[in-house]
């Protein structure tokens, strides 16, 4: 309910956490093993991936394959100037409601 540019608990605004999400979109689709493992975590293939990142809790789901993945977590870390923690707190930030429960 937070709207665009309010900083959530995480001290992320959503759309700052987007911007993270992307990028590791990115990060992941460099290396075509790399996509290759997560299309075939998502069950998305190359045809599907562009609607499946209309929806809502895509990117939340991108980082938390991000997290997952500690080789990769650290690298896109390191490249991106981020601690690996601001991956978990935008994660967060995407989709709050996920610790709960």
């Amino acid at each position: 309910m937070d709207p665009r540019g309010i900083e959530h608990r995480s001290g992320l605004s959503r759309e700052r956490a987007e911007e993270v999400a992307i990028a590791a979109l990115a990060h992941l689709a460099e290396d075509p093993e790399v996509l290759g493992r997560f299309l075939t975590a998502t069950g998305l293939g190359p045809e599907t991936l562009r609607a499946a990142a209309s929806q809502p809790g895509f990117l939340a789901a991108v980082l938390e394959y991000l997290m997952g993945d500690e080789s990769q977590l650290l690298v896109f870390a390191e490249r991106q100037r981020l601690r690996p923690t601001m991956i978990a707190a935008a994660r967060h930030a995407l989709d709050p409601l996920a610790d709960q429960g």
